[in-house]
């Protein structure tokens, strides 16, 4: 498996280049964000590690780039403590992040159930995850319909695009319509049991889904928080 690593510290990139190595990953290594996007688009590679803090262009904008065009999965790595930008890099398409300074057992664990998530689906496949809904479903309540055989979204009768994350997740919440799913049970049929992240992912995701199917992201009224427990997706809001 090829791994992209977007970094520019000597010191990660050697340790790196040798542990994943070890590990069975080939490595590619640029080292500023202009440098990212041009082997990402001759390598192929089946996911990408990338540092936020990078030269020319920031890692923030070469995820959104890659998102734009690729689904291949991709890490973040942040500086320790550096919150803010760790939910920008989840809201701008990453799968997962990593703070500095790291383990490079943790960050091996991270790449196998990231790409276990995607279904290995390297140079950017849309390949279905295993956490998917059965395929002959299709779900509706309120204003929002999923197909989930063709992988469509209506929300009040126009189609809006969702990433695969965003999929999975709406389409567990409607097929649960009324019930409240607590963030364990989400985080498990959506990122699947070996997660090994904290629950802000699923938040950032939440956040991302009101903003593409709520008439007032603000002030949810189909995707609700239950405190302390979880979300639920309301058949029948007060408008």
């Amino acid at each position: 498996m090829n791994v992209l690593l977007a970094e520019d510290e000597e010191s990660f990139i050697d340790a790196l280049v040798v542990g994943l190595g070890r590990e069975g990953f080939a490595v590619t290594v640029a080292r500023d964000g202009s440098e990212a996007l041009r082997l990402f688009d001759e390598s192929e590679p089946d996911l990408v590690l990338l540092d936020l803090m990078l030269p020319k262009v920031s890692g923030i904008d070469v995820c959104r780039s890659i998102r734009s065009r690729s689904n291949v999965p991709i890490i973040m790595v942040t500086a320790k403590g550096a919150e803010i930008d760790t939910v920008v890099g989840l809201e701008v398409g990453a799968d997962d992040y990593v703070a500095k300074p790291y383990r490079l057992r943790e960050l091996v664990a991270r790449i196998r159930a990231v790409m276990r998530r995607g279904g290995n689906a390297g140079g950017g496949g849309a390949a279905a995850s295993p956490h998917a809904a059965p395929s002959e479903e299709a779900w509706e309540a309120g204003d929002v319909r999923v197909d989930v055989d063709k992988r469509r979204v209506f929300v009040r009768g126009d189609e809006v695009h969702l990433r695969r994350k965003e999929f999975e997740l709406l389409a567990l919440l409607l097929e649960n319509a009324g019930r409240v799913l607590t963030r364990d049970i989400l985080i498990d049929r959506v990122w699947g049991a070996d997660y090994i992240g904290d629950t802000k992912t699923l938040d950032v995701h939440v956040k991302r889904l009101r903003s593409r199917i709520e008439l007032d992201p603000s002030h949810p009224v189909l995707i609700t928080t239950v405190r302390g427990v979880g979300y639920r997706f309301d058949a029948s809001p007060a408008r």
